[in-house]
């Protein structure tokens, strides 16, 4: 059996889909899996605002050893996505443990600008 890795909780306290993107590329941001279990994992992810209520429990699940990249743009709750230029954090919770990790591509300038970094993992 191959060892699970990760942690079940991850936190991504910067998020935020620009309104406006210049040049072929479309700015984004993606939540970045990697599930090493045997298991599927079933992920609950909640968005959180500075000013309004959050959006729960939108499910998403990463296949048995795969990686999943989910651009935020793509989740929605009850038919509603994430507005763009609005700030938000991410929570993300896995029934297995999971590996998190967070990355942005910003085109809102011609000198394109691309950034990854981990989640916080809570043990």
């Amino acid at each position: 059996m191959y060892k699970q890795r990760g942690e079940k909780l991850w936190y991504i306290p910067d998020g935020y889909i620009p309104e406006t993107s210049s040049g072929d590329l479309t700015s984004h941001e993606s939540i970045c899996v990697l599930n090493t279990s045997s298991e599927d994992a079933l992920l609950e992810i909640t968005i959180f605002f500075e000013d309004r209520d959050p959006m729960e429990k939108i499910m998403v699940v990463v296949g048995a050893r795969r990686t999943k990249h989910i651009r935020t743009s793509s989740l929605q709750q009850d038919g509603m996505p994430i507005p763009v230029g609005v700030p938000y954090a991410i929570e993300v919770k896995s029934d297995v443990s999971v590996i998190v990790q967070y990355s942005r591509l910003d085109s809102t300038q011609a000198e394109n600008a691309l950034m990854s970094v981990m989640a916080f993992p809570i043990q």
